[in-house]
């Protein structure tokens, strides 16, 4: 039976993990979970020990210090092709990615070498954001798309299905940028292998609980991470 590894980053989540763990689990028993946590003061370490002792689908990948989004899913992509996954799956813990869909992206992945869940597929799947908030997403998408020619609806986007052969050839270790800038730039390595994507819908719900990570020097690296990604594509350089 093939192994799915679902790589979850970490930074005080303690509210959301001992909830989300299991759902996903549920949703399908080739799924696993990997923690990646970078010292979370409020304790999120220790819960996923304790998920770690209290289930053996459940792995965790203790990190020094806050590090950012894109360092912790190198780290983390790296730890589960070494633990033997066939697929990888990212996913935020805040529940803002459904663990309802992934049996959706395990279908998908059958027939691609990743498979993207989108915001902005068909329309706006975007719920209990502020519309400043969407506006300012869905016109970053549009001008990620314009500067990159990234043919994917939601650039930005971090709820995906990998086959660990497009992870093994394509060199994530290399990708520089982090947050949102992350997202697209493995989507730009995505397209340059020539894999083949799938984008499909999910309803993106804004979290609950806990407190969101997105700040305004995020924001600004994924402004000219896209004109960075042109020139050294152009240069060889990537």
């Amino acid at each position: 039976m093939s192994r799915a590894i679902v790589v979850v980053p970490t930074y005080n989540e303690a509210e959301n993990l001992p909830l989300l763990v299991p759902e996903i689990l549920a949703q399908d028993p080739r799924l696993e979970i990997l923690i990646v946590d970078d010292d979370s003061p409020d304790g999120t370490g220790q819960i996923a020990d304790r998920l770690v002792e209290a289930e053996n689908r459940v792995h965790v990948l203790h990190r020094d210090g806050k590090q950012g989004l894109g360092p912790a899913y190198r780290a983390g992509l790296k730890r589960a092709l070494e633990l033997g996954a066939d697929f990888v799956i990212q996913m935020d813990a805040d529940f803002s990615h459904p663990p309802s869909s992934l049996p959706q992206l395990l279908d998908e992945i059958e027939s691609h070498d990743v498979v993207l869940g989108s915001r902005y597929l068909n329309g706006i799947t975007v719920v209990n954001w502020p519309i400043e908030r969407i506006l300012i997403s869905w016109f970053g998408n549009v001008y990620a798309r314009r500067i990159s020619g990234l043919p994917i609806s939601d650039t930005t986007g971090g709820f995906r299905c990998i086959r660990r052969e497009l992870l093994e050839k394509m060199g994530f270790e290399r990708i520089h940028a982090n947050g949102y800038a992350f997202q697209i730039e493995m989507n730009y390595r995505f397209v340059k292998q020539g894999a083949r994507i799938k984008e499909v819908p999910f309803f993106f719900v804004d979290r609950t609980r806990g407190t969101s990570k997105l700040n305004f020097r995020i924001g600004l690296e994924a402004l000219w991470v896209v004109w960075w990604l042109r020139i050294a594509d152009a240069l060889g350089r990537l």
